[in-house]
């Protein structure tokens, strides 16, 4: 197999992801976005959380949410739980790893509140912890999942969202959380300002 080869495997695989993911989601995806905008008119906040690369994706929906997604607007309170690394490390270092999202939402968040999940389908018991606690404090859930959903789809409940990108590879599940990121930002954007 030639680099090239790779290179359209690759765009091949991620536009096929997307096409599943399109095909099985949209309700999903237009559910999220009405409770997140129910949310914001609520005067609620919404907290996003992730791991590694799931990290970066989180940080993203904070960032378009604060500052603007593709047109100037009001801001919004949103608040990634992955950002302030004296506040991660310190929770880390004294307490656990798996304590430094839910310490932080037990802290921030309250009822009515939303929290945002990513997580590519592996086990990740901080995002697991962060749900239980969003659960105590009757924080709604919306969780991007991808593979089998991991540890994280059977603490949901049936009120909360799982959003589980069709796919066992990573880098494809990451890069439709991406996309499905940027359609909530923007449906949010329509839905409050035509």
């Amino acid at each position: 197999m030639s680099i090239q080869d790779k290179i359209i495997n690759h765009f091949s695989d991620s536009i096929q992801t997307q096409q599943d993911a399109m095909a099985s989601l949209c309700e999903l995806i237009e559910y999220a976005s009405q409770c997140l905008v129910t949310a914001l008119l609520n005067d609620k906040k919404i907290f996003t959380c992730g791991n590694g690369r799931s990290a970066t994706t989180a940080q993203a929906l904070s960032s378009a949410m604060i500052n603007q997604f593709e047109r100037d607007r009001p801001s919004f309170p949103v608040i990634a739980l992955t950002a302030d690394s004296a506040i991660i490390t310190a929770i880390a270092n004294d307490f656990q790893f798996e304590d430094i999202f839910s310490k932080q939402l037990r802290a921030l968040g309250q009822s009515g509140d939303i929290l945002v999940a990513y997580t590519d389908g592996t086990n990740s018991a901080n995002i697991a912890k962060a749900i239980a606690v969003a659960h105590e404090k009757d924080i709604s859930i919306i969780a991007l999942t991808g593979n089998n959903g991991g540890i994280i789809a059977p603490s949901l409940r049936e009120t909360d969202i799982e959003i589980r990108v069709p796919s066992e590879s990573s880098a494809r599940i990451l890069e439709t959380h991406i996309l499905i990121t940027h359609c909530l930002c923007d449906l949010i954007d329509y839905q409050l300002f035509g």
